[in-house]
């Protein structure tokens, strides 16, 4: 049963983000915010072919910990999903990202129309410069920054070196860093064809401090992080 709705929902899945991908053409002629709100649309798309197709539904833990206006959002990355997901949550979703996904057809043309900030990784210091300039226009726009700590997916339970783009970023804008963890890919893995039912969890945890130091910020962001996620998964 599990393998035929998971044939199903890909079928659904890939299906529907061609068909929005195709629509959403024009829109790339229109103002920025209609790109943005057609992503925000095909976030709560996704959502909802989850739970009718896979019976998996997903629940959001401490949202009330975001506070409004612009922030940094530094969360753990199991799934695709973790890349839909804030689009549907937040306002003014600008998501760091890494540069070689510009070059995905349609959906690289959104991004890039968006103004997501797509980072060289390979390019160094000035790569992680340029991503704090970018960062600081987005933030004067009033969007909220979603970053990676990690820099990309791991399988649950795995931990991953921590990044300090997101260090640069807080010391950088100011901005509270509110830390996230799910158990995302216990339902949605890394590269995996099967989608399993259940409660997908997005647990949002209290901002840190506005002004750590870049040590101590990185040693409380994952220290509270990978806690919460042994919880989810346990």
């Amino acid at each position: 049963m599990i393998w035929l709705r998971s044939l199903l929902f890909n079928v659904v899945f890939f299906t529907s983000t061609g068909v929005m991908a195709l629509v959403s053409i024009p829109l790339l002629a229109l103002p920025r915010g209609a790109t943005r709100w057609m992503m925000r649309g095909y976030a709560w798309m996704i959502r909802a072919e989850m739970a009718v197709v896979l019976g998996l539904r997903v629940r959001v833990l401490g949202a009330q910990n975001i506070p409004p206006g612009p922030v940094i959002i530094a969360s753990k990355h199991q799934s695709a999903f973790d890349t839909i997901f804030w689009f549907s949550q937040l306002p003014a979703t600008c998501y760091v990202m890494k540069r070689e996904l510009l070059k995905i057809p349609v959906w690289g043309w959104h991004a890039r129309r968006a103004q997501m900030i797509a980072v060289d990784r390979e390019a160094g210091a000035p790569a992680l410069r340029g991503m704090v300039r970018e960062a600081q226009q987005r933030v004067a726009e009033g969007r909220q920054l979603v970053i990676y700590p990690e820099g990309t997916r791991s399988a649950p339970g795995e931990r991953l070196p921590y990044h300090p783009g997101v260090a640069a970023l807080a010391s950088a804008t100011r901005l509270p860093v509110v830390p996230v963890a799910t158990n995302s890919g216990l339902f949605w893995g890394r590269r995996s064809f099967v989608k399993r039912p259940g409660v997908l969890t997005i647990s949002v945890l209290p901002p840190l401090p506005v002004g750590l130091s870049r040590a101590a910020l990185m040693a409380q962001l994952e220290a509270v992080i990978e806690s919460e996620s042994e919880r989810l998964l346990s």
